[in-house]
C-alpha cells in the first residue's frame, strides 16, 4: 500500500459554479492523520460513463479513493451505478442499508418513497457505511488494489462518516499492509487578513529552507489569506528536522503577527465572540451595504446571545436618521458613504442599544453607484465604544457585489477584533 489517495468530488453543481467543494480539505487532513497523503482531486459531473473513467483513472495512481456526492435518490445520483460499472461488483438491495435509512427516515416521520429505496443499493462485497445524520448509506470495497469508499456530498454527513465509519476502517488496513509506518501528515494553518497575497509572501520568502520536509502552501479567499505549513508525510522526521514545524510556526507567527486573526479551523465570527465573551462585553450593530450579513456571521456562532444584542439594517438615508439619529443634514453635507456617516451610526446604534460598543458599515457595494470621487468598493467602518472618539477606518475593496459584501463583513469584523486586543493592552 503506496498510502497515496485521492478524492473525487461528484456532482454537475461543482463544476457550474452553483456550489464549491468544501470536503476536500476535511478529507485530506484526516488522511493525514492516518500519514495518507492526497496526492489527487477530481471533480466529475453527474455522468455516470464520467465517474467510471475517473475511478479507472484514480485507482491506477492512489490506493485509497474517497468519492462524495451522487448517493441521493434522484436520477442524477448515480454513483453507486458508477462504482458498480467501474468494477464488475453487481448492486443489490442489503439489509442493513435499507434498515439504517429507514430507521432514519422514520425518525423525521417519513417512510421511504421508490426512489429513495435507491439509496439502499450497494455494490457486492461492499462494506456498508452507516450515516448517523443522514439518510443515505455509504459504502466501502477493495478493487485491484485500491480502496474505494463512497461518502455522500452533504458536507456534515460526510464528516461523521468519515470519522465514525471509514478512519477505523482504514487504520486496519494501513496496520496490516506490512509497510513501515509514515509520520503523520500535520497542517498548520494560519488566517491573515489585511495584507494582499503578494505582500504576504513577500514576508514569508525565504522562511522554509530549501529541501525542508515542509510545504508552504497560500490560499486566497474575499475573507483572508490562508497560510499553511504542511508536513510531506515520509518515515519519522530525525535530526535536524526533528522540531522544524514548531519553528515555521513560529517563523510564520513573527513575520505576520498582527495580520493573523486565527489559526487552525477558527473564523473571524467565533474569534470575535470569544473576545468579547472573555471580557463581558455587548455589542450592536448599524448595516448598510452588508446588509445584515455582519449580524448573520455573529450568529452563526453557538452562545453569540451572550454578546450580540441587535442589528439595525439602515440602507436608506430616512433609516439611519430615524434609527441611529444620524442628522440629515450630516448625511446632506458628506454623504451616506463617508467616514462621518459611519461614526454617526455606529454612535447611535451603540447609544440606543445601550450597549458596550456600536459597529457600523457603509459603502457602495456595485455594480452601480459610484462616482469618480466615490467609486464602487468604497466602504468605510466605524466602531464606536463610548470612550472618546468613535474609530472610522476607510477600505476599497474590489470584485462583484457579492465579494465586496464580504470583504466589508470581515474589515468591520478585523477591526472589532483589534479594538478588544488593544483595550486590553491598555
Amino acid at each position: 500500500m503506496n498510502q497515496d489517495a485521492e478524492v473525487i468530488a461528484i456532482g454537475t453543481e461543482l463544476l457550474i459554479g452553483g456550489r464549491s467543494d468544501s470536503n476536500s480539505i476535511f478529507l485530506a487532513d484526516e488522511l493525514g492523520k492516518l500519514g495518507i497523503a492526497v496526492r489527487f482531486k477530481s471533480v466529475v459531473g453527474d455522468e455516470k460513463q464520467d465517474i467510471v473513467t475517473a475511478i479507472h483513472t484514480a485507482a491506477k495512481r492512489a490506493t485509497v479513493i474517497i468519492m462524495t456526492g451522487g448517493l441521493g435518490p434522484t436520477v442524477d445520483d448515480c454513483t453507486r451505478e458508477a462504482v458498480a460499472a467501474a468494477t464488475g461488483h453487481r448492486l443489490g438491495r442489503r439489509k442493513e442499508a435499507l434498515e439504517g435509512m429507514t430507521a432514519r427516515l422514520a425518525q423525521w416521520g417519513r417512510t421511504a418513497n421508490v426512489a429513495q429505496l435507491r439509496q439502499a443499493l450497494i455494490p457486492s462485497g461492499a462494506t456498508v457505511l452507516n450515516n448517523p445524520v443522514g439518510s443515505a448509506p455509504g459504502f466501502c470495497l477493495t478493487w485491484k488494489k485500491a480502496v474505494i469508499v463512497s461518502l455522500p456530498g452533504v458536507p456534515r454527513e460526510m464528516e461523521a462518516m468519515m470519522l465514525q465509519e471509514v478512519l477505523p476502517l482504514l487504520r486496519a488496513t494501513v496496520a496490516s499492509s506490512g509497510l513501515p509506518p509514515r509520520s503523520p501528515i500535520v497542517r498548520q494553518l494560519f488566517h491573515t487578513f489585511g495584507l494582499a497575497e503578494a505582500d504576504v509572501d513577500a514576508k514569508l520568502r525565504g522562511l522554509v529552507p530549501k529541501g525542508a520536509p515542509v510545504d508552504l502552501g497560500l490560499l486566497v479567499s474575499p475573507l483572508a489569506v490562508l497560510v499553511s505549513l504542511t508536513t510531506k508525510g515520509s518515515q519519522p522526521a530525525r535530526g535536524k528536522h526533528r522540531d522544524l514545524l514548531p519553528k515555521l510556526a513560529e517563523g510564520v507567527r513573527s513575520r505576520l503577527s498582527e495580520w493573523i486573526f486565527a489559526e487552525g479551523r477558527d473564523q473571524m465570527e467565533e474569534v470575535v465572540g470569544r473576545e468579547l465573551a472573555k471580557r463581558g462585553l455587548t455589542i450592536a450593530l448599524a448595516e448598510s451595504c452588508t446588509g445584515g450579513l455582519i449580524g448573520h456571521r455573529l450568529t452563526q456562532v453557538a452562545g453569540s446571545s451572550a454578546y450580540l444584542d441587535r442589528g439595525v439594517v439602515c440602507y436608506s438615508n430616512r433609516a439611519k436618521t430615524e434609527l441611529l439619529g444620524v442628522p440629515a443634514d450630516l448625511i446632506a453635507q458628506k454623504g451616506a458613504v463617508s467616514k462621518e456617516v459611519a461614526a454617526a451610526m455606529a454612535c447611535g446604534i451603540r447609544e440606543r442599544a445601550k450597549v458596550s460598543v456600536g459597529l457600523s458599515v457603509t459603502g457602495i457595494a456595485g455594480p452601480g453607484g459610484g462616482t469618480e470621487t466615490k467609486p464602487v468598493g468604497l466602504v468605510y467602518i466605524g466602531l464606536d465604544g463610548g470612550t472618546g472618539q468613535p474609530i472610522t477606518k476607510e477600505f476599497r475593496f474590489h470584485g462583484d457585489r457579492t465579494v465586496i459584501k464580504q470583504r466589508s463583513s470581515q474589515a468591520a469584523l478585523d477591526l472589532l477584533r483589534r479594538w478588544l486586543l488593544d483595550r486590553e493592552r491598555t
